[in-house]
């Protein structure tokens, strides 16, 4: 009875996830029509929608883009990687110090679990989580991200140069960064496995690899509140597997997965604002397609235009 106690945490994880999801989603809707009925006086979605690539992409066909001029993609792709850069020399610090921590006080954590765990595995589980787990393997991860980066390339309206510079340079950044960790903490891992160092590099990969992806598919083709939750709420699902199935193989200390949880989370937002920064730097062409505006409503807030001097709505 008690060695499926250990195999029950990967549904039951997976099951609070999804369900926290689903709330906040609800609970985001809700909140969004009630802001729609107060500016436009309707109870539905009738308002306009603020974002100019979601709503080019329910209104437009698209165009074919002519991107950003040469200058503009140098000055965004050097901001963006000045950015990043600086993000991961601040995540550095900030896991080194964690390190710290997770060296001294950390086998008091991790020996009790990896004990219990190796006492209760289920073989069955066992051959699942070795498949699951491979998600986050280095060449998975990079595979997944060459094929996003040229295939939201392909599709994007403007700034074309985006995705492949961001995910580009993560596959650099990300790497030596790790290797850095990794030549300051030579911490022994689990002795069934000779995988678990400081920190978990695949827990940081699932992280930060398909969470820049899921934030650049969201920016491009949604700008949804509720899109954006369940993203998130998807690139959650995949750290939560990539560490239970890394400890529940022994293949990583608890401790070093939290870490690389935690770790991947710092590098992908260290990107985000990377990506923010270097859109900024780099605007939109004038000529993108604009958000349409519904039939007889104003752009600014929803409200009917001002009749004309006959009467009819100008």
């Amino acid at each position: 009875m008690f060695r499926y106690l250990a195999a029950l945490i990967w549904p039951v994880g997976m099951a609070i996830i999804l369900g926290a999801a689903f709330l906040a989603s609800r609970a985001s809707r809700v909140i969004h029509l009630t802001n729609a009925g107060r500016e436009t006086g309707y109870p539905d979605d009738a308002a306009v929608n603020p974002n100019p690539n979601r709503a080019a992409g329910r209104h437009h066909s698209r165009r074919a883009a002519s991107g950003s001029s040469s200058a503009e993609g140098i000055a965004g792709s050097a901001v963006l990687v000045v950015v990043a850069v600086a993000g991961a020399v601040a995540t550095f610090g900030l896991i080194c110090l964690l390190g710290l921590l997770v060296v001294h006080q950390g086998p008091a954590i991790d020996k009790p679990v990896f004990h219990w765990i190796n006492n209760h595995q289920v073989h069955a589980v066992a051959a699942a989580m070795n498949r699951l787990t491979k998600i986050g393997d280095t060449w998975t991860v990079w595979g997944a991200a060459a094929a996003a980066a040229v295939c939201i390339a392909v599709a994007s309206r403007d700034r074309r140069w985006l995705a492949p510079v961001c995910l580009i340079s993560l596959i650099v950044v990300d790497h030596y960064t790790t290797l850095a960790l990794r030549h300051v903490f030579h911490r022994v891992g689990p002795p069934t496995s000779p995988l678990g160092t400081y920190p978990s590099g695949g827990c940081d990969r699932v992280i930060v690899f398909y969470g820049l992806i899921a934030y650049l598919l969201w920016r491009e083709f949604s700008g949804k509140r509720s899109t954006a939750i369940w993203a998130a709420a998807a690139v959650a699902a995949l750290g939560f597997n990539e560490a239970f199935s890394r400890v529940y193989l022994s293949k990583h200390w608890l401790t070093d997965a939290l870490s690389g949880l935690i770790y991947g989370v710092l590098l992908l937002a260290g990107y985000v604002l990377a990506i923010r920064a270097a859109s900024r730097a780099a605007p939109a062409r004038a000529d993108s397609p604009q958000p349409a505006v519904p039939v007889g409503m104003s752009a600014a807030r929803g409200k009917r235009p001002p009749a004309g001097p006959t009467g009819l709505v100008t």
